[in-house]
């Protein structure tokens, strides 16, 4: 579905990204993790076609990204940015609606089907309850909530999240944890990069780790995840634990265990 090879990007006279890889197959999710700054969400924008690359090749089904620019780009891929603008005024139902402009033409108005397909991207992402409400009025998680219906209602086979869990609290991670892995599971390709590398292992197919702007390692949770990649990445003492959707990661957080070991 998609593949990235060698992205190089520059920004402001730096560059961010030194040669970065991402694939993605149908229905599965893969979780870019890596430390801050490390070029997480550069990869994933350059993925989805909003950041323009210096040189590499970002492919949706094969075709070059450069080849599927608006609504051909828009009908592949949907893409929950970090910290999407809330306007004053605009009710949830309208915003979702908002997905629906790469199927409307010029001065077209919205058919039954457009609705209809508002209404089930509301429902699948948990937000119909509250569809009357003002963005503004909306808490955090609501929130994400609805930007993930806004991207629903595009109908695209691919998903792509800038951080979705990023300052919500744990019952609100959960739920958007529950809402991205259950569309791998409906078939849908879901990227999307998260900090929290417990959840990344509990949710994620695939794991991408970067590092300085580089993909340094790539593939399933427990085989990469492992406490030396964790300590030459993070520079932690650290470990994973459990499966089957729990996790837990145990972090050495006062560096005692270098001290016993300094010691020893």
């Amino acid at each position: 579905m998609l593949s990235v090879r060698d992205a190089v990007v520059s920004l402001g006279g730096t560059e961010i990204l030194h040669g970065a890889d991402l694939e993605a197959l149908p229905g599965r999710l893969v979780a870019v993790v890596g430390p801050n700054g490390a070029g997480k969400s550069t990869l994933v924008r350059a993925a989805a076609g909003i950041q323009k690359m210096d040189s590499g090749t970002v492919r949706w089904n094969g075709t070059e990204v450069a080849a599927l620019r608006g609504r051909k780009l828009a009908k592949l891929r949907a893409f929950v940015p970090q910290r999407a603008r809330v306007p004053e005024g605009v009710r949830v139902h309208e915003a979702v609606a908002i997905g629906r402009a790469p199927h409307l033409g010029p001065l077209s108005r919205p058919t039954r089907a457009d609705h209809d397909a508002v209404d089930r991207a509301m429902l699948r992402a948990g937000v119909t309850a509250f569809a009357d409400r003002r963005l503004t009025t909306l808490s955090g998680g609501e929130l994400q909530r609805v930007q993930v219906a806004v991207a629903l209602a595009q109908e695209a086979p691919a998903l792509l999240a800038d951080e979705p869990t990023s300052a919500l609290d744990l019952g609100a991670t959960s739920t958007m944890a529950r809402l991205l892995r259950g569309l791998a599971n409906d078939g849908l390709t879901v990227v999307l990069v998260v900090h929290d590398l417990a959840l990344a292992a509990a949710v994620a197919d695939d794991v991408v780790v970067m590092s300085h702007g580089r993909t340094v390692a790539a593939g399933p949770p427990d085989d990469v995840l492992t406490e030396s990649l964790l300590a030459d990445v993070w520079q932690v003492e650290a470990s994973l634990s459990g499966g089957a959707g729990r996790t837990a990661l145990h972090v050495d957080w006062l560096g005692l265990t270098t001290k016993t070991k300094e010691s020893a």
